[in-house]
Formats: C-alpha cells, structure tokens, sequence
C-alpha cells in the first residue's frame, strides 16, 4: 500500500497529506461484477484542516476546497463511521435556509467554512469520538468500508437478481482524485463506445465544463454531446470545446473496447487541460442494443459467434418479442407491481371477465382488472389486452395464464385497492380509476401508468435473424412451442418451433375409440396402417 501510494504520488507531482500540496485520493469498489451504486465509495480523502488550506493555493478557490471538504465529512462519517447520513442533512438544509438560497452551489466559502466546523461537532456528539483528520488514518478506515460494503443489504439483493455469487468478493480501488469544476479548462463526463440505445457504432456520451461527475448523471444542468453532430450553438461539444482532449478520448475509448471485446462505459474528468481516466466497465445497453453489439462485433473479428450468443441473455431475447413504451413518450406511473409477463399494452378499464369479453366483441380494448383471478376468468382474460391483479405473485394463475397466452400482465400490485361494487379502484398515492377510464401496463417494469401511453411494436432486425441462426448451430436441444390456437401456432413457426404441442387439460381426456387409434397408430408395422389410424385421431 505505501509503495503504490508513493508511485501516485510522483505521478500526480503531490504528496499525500502534504500541507501546501495535498494529494487527494477515492477510495472505491473493484468487485468482478458490475454493480453500479450498489457498493459504497468515499470522495476528497485526505482532506483536513491543514490540507484544505493547499488545496486553497492550488486552486485560488477557498468556495470550491470547502464544498468538497464539507462533501467528504458527510461522506466518510456516513460510509466509514456509520453515522445517519440526514443529520448532517439536515444541517445543510438549515443552512440554506437560514441564507435564503435552494441549492447548494448558492453558499458561500465561509458558509462552507462554517459547515465543516458544525459537521465536525454533530460527529463529535453523536459518536463520542472526533472526526479523523490523519490522512492514514482515513484511509485504512475507508478501505475497510469499502471492503465491508460488499455484504451490504442493497448489493446482496442485487448479486441475487442478478446471479452473482458472493464468494466472488470485492477488490478495492484507491485512486487520486482529480476535479473538473475548477475552472473553465475543466470538465466531467460519461460515455459509451457505442450508442446503448440502438447498438449503433457511434461513440456516445456527455459532459460538462466546470463540474463535478454527479452534475452530469444527476441532470443538475443540462449537459452538452461530446461529438459535434448533436450539438448546437447553446450546447457546443467537447469535439468543438476541447479538440484536442476530444481526440485523444476518442484514441482512448477505441483502445478500451478493443481490449475487454465489449462496449465500454467510461468515466473521466478533465483538470486544467489534461485528461484522465476514471473508470470503465461493460456497459448496460437495450435489449435491441444488446443484439446489434453482439452481431456487430462478430462481423468486426473481437468475438466468435458463440461468445455473441452468450453475451445476449434470454431475458434480453424476451423483450424483443413484445411490445414495449415508447421511451420518448411521457408518463404518470400511479401504481406499481410484480412484472409477472411482458409487453405494454393500454386500455378502458372492467373488472370482470364477462366484461372484457362483451367490451372486445364490440370491439374495444381493455384491461381486466381483478383482485385475483380464477379459472373461471380464462375468457376475460383471453379477450383483455392486459391483466392487472391486486395479489398474486410471479407464479399465481394470473401470471401463469398470461405468460402462456403472450399476454402482458402485473401481479400483486399491492399499490391498489379494488372495490368491485363500485366499479373503481384506488391507488396508495389516492388516484381514483373507474371502469371506462383509460390505463396502461408496463409488463416489463410492473408500472401501472394513467391514460394511453403510446408503445412500440417489436421490430425483429436482420441482426436477430443473425444471432438465432447461430443458436441454431450452437444448440444441441430441440424446440416444440405450446399453442392452442392457429394464431399462436403460427407465431410460433415463424420463430422456428420445430413442431407444436398442445398442453391444454381437456386434451388429456381421450375416448375409448380414440385411445384405440393412438394405439393402433403406435403398433401398425406399415405406414398405410399408421396414417389410416392417425385419420382417426386428427379431428380431436
């Protein structure tokens, strides 16, 4: 640990702990496994009274050494000392409100200056103890943090979402920090080798000049493109803004996808000028995104198609299937529950399956709202578009049902209270919804929205195609689609199903002379005899 702190610090030309020219350094995860903000992390450490005053003389900014001292403490007495994070909150809001302003980029330095000094006295009192201002000090006490963090109760529920085995465990990261808000030769930004939306090969990202990282991923103001052809005269690029760290970003990004064979989300910051590298790691992307990458780079030699299919999840495939909302469309989620089957669908709310079915005779869409269903609802159900239920989980009937009539449906939505006498239901956040008024399921996220969101059919490209012919090299199993209609039948030939199935109950339930032609079929030795016998069996 001594020896790599004391190469940082003859790279970055400071000393950590040093009065006049302070090295400050992040303390952050490095677990296997991406898990963005589910581990913990602590910025500014190494800051304290003596080195606030160099980092004063660095910068000529007292406002900006405060602010980020102030950050730390909250920080660190949160993360490290496990301190409830809205008392020292709740001191800044005071603050703010006791000078008039909303934000805090309003305060002054010597506000700042006086919120460290307050900062310092609450740990004091609530903790028995000072605050630690040797610089080893903090250090050794974040590292164990952030070490400790990866048993937290938010990143266990994100390894069992996602099934990342908690034996993997968790490196941790000690890097300098650098800062982009301290002037105009400063930045911040977010980015992606290629566009995480549509897959494209476009290099896409954002940033600010004179920010700090969270300005951008908060949307506390509005931030500019890095390449010039989504910019505009309020909204110059980085390309335009600062070329030549542009370019060498560009050389950068291109090096980092090219190494890991994925599509990279990368951090950096620039300080006075120069460039640097805060992170990268394979970025999150669409589920269309996610099969145009996977396509792509096998065209581009970075992998074999077996690695394009492992890298979509099924999940992902499932998506694609369904229709989804319109991402650019607005929305007012009233209520939220279990995504028991995809797709988005909207329409006139009922709340019995005599209901849905008479309203889709006469041609209109609704939603079958029930607290539960039953059996007995399977011809609501088949008619609605969409199947809302108050209980139930991710294997009630509602959900079973659903998924096999490719409907889309959101189980045990405890958000809502149904009341069948009076034909309405009502949402915890007190929206009213009555029959005839309009709703839309998202069966994918389990948001229940008011009114008509407009959604978008699945559009299965060439790269799908691509990608599932190289399954079907792949794959050793074969695949028979469960349909009960020529509707789904078809479908489900059009996806490649090499014969269908029937699994519906009655079909288990034979007479006596059809039972006997199965069974001649099966001990005719001639195939006249066995497509004579088959005659008999068809019309069932």
């Amino acid at each position: 640990m001594a020896q790599s702190l004391k190469r940082v610090e003859e790279l970055m030309g400071k000393r950590f702990g040093d009065a006049k020219n302070p090295l400050l350094v992040s303390v952050r995860s490095g677990a296997r496994a991406s898990m963005p903000g589910m581990m913990d992390t602590v910025l500014n450490l190494g800051l304290n009274d003596t080195t606030v005053q160099g980092v004063i003389e660095q910068s000529g900014d007292s406002r900006f050494a405060y602010d980020s001292y102030r950050r730390f403490i909250q920080m660190y007495a949160n993360v490290v000392l496990g301190m409830d994070t809205s008392l020292l909150e709740d001191i800044l809001e005071e603050k703010k409100e006791a000078k008039g302003v909303e934000n805090d980029t309003e305060l002054s330095a010597e506000d700042l200056k006086e919120l460290v000094s307050l900062f310092k006295k609450t740990v004091r009192e609530e903790l028995g103890r000072e605050f630690p201002l040797d610089p080893q000090e903090q250090l050794w006490g974040a590292i164990g943090a952030v070490f400790g963090s990866w048993m937290n109760p938010r990143a266990n529920t994100y390894r069992k979402l996602n099934n990342i085995p908690a034996e993997w465990g968790t490196a941790v990261n000690v890097q300098s920090m650098v800062f982009g808000n301290m002037g105009e030769d400063c930045a911040t930004g977010v980015a992606f080798t290629r566009n995480p939306s549509t897959g494209e090969k476009l290099f896409y990202g954002e940033f600010l000049v004179n920010a700090q990282g969270e300005d951008v991923v908060a949307g506390i103001r509005t931030p500019q493109p890095i390449r010039k052809e989504r910019a505009d005269a309020e909204h110059p690029a980085l390309e335009e803004v600062m070329p030549q760290c542009y370019r060498q970003l560009m050389e950068i990004q291109e090096t980092l996808e090219k190494h890991y064979r994925d599509m990279q989300d990368i951090e950096f910051t620039i300080e006075k000028g120069k460039l640097y590298m805060l992170q990268t790691r394979n970025g999150k992307r669409t589920a269309g995104a996610a099969v145009k990458i996977a396509v792509d780079m096998v065209k581009e030699g970075l992998i074999s198609e077996k690695e394009a299919v492992l890298r979509v999840e099924p999940k992902q495939l499932d998506q694609l299937l369904h229709p989804s909302l319109d991402p650019k469309a607005s929305k007012e989620v009233i209520a939220k529950g279990l995504p028991a089957s995809p797709g988005a669908v909207n329409g006139e709310v009922v709340f019995s399956a005599d209901e849905a079915e008479e309203a889709a005779k006469l041609g209109l869409k609704v939603i079958l709202v029930r607290i539960e269903t039953s059996p007995e609802d399977i011809h609501g159900m088949h008619a609605a578009q969409g199947i809302l239920t108050a209980r139930g989980g991710m294997t009630s009937h509602a959900a079973v049902v659903a998924r096999g009539m490719g409907k889309c449906c959101i189980a045990g939505c405890s958000d809502i209270k149904v009341d069948y006498a009076k034909q309405q239901f009502t949402t915890r956040n007190g929206t009213l919804v009555s029959k005839g008024d309009v709703i839309t399921l998202d069966g994918t996220s389990g948001e229940v929205i008011k009114g008509a969101v407009k959604t978008v059919a699945p559009e299965l490209t060439g790269d799908f195609g691509a990608l599932m012919k190289w399954v079907d090299h792949a794959r050793r199993l074969k695949v028979r689609a469960n349909a009960d209609t020529p509707h789904d039948s078809a479908v489900a030939r059009k996806f490649g199903a090499e014969g269908i199935g029937l699994c519906r109950t009655e079909h288990m339930f034979f007479d006596a002379e059809r039972i006997m032609a199965v069974r001649e079929m099966i001990l005719s030795e001639d195939v006249d005899g066995r497509k004579k016998a088959l005659d008999k069996i068809l019309p069932m």
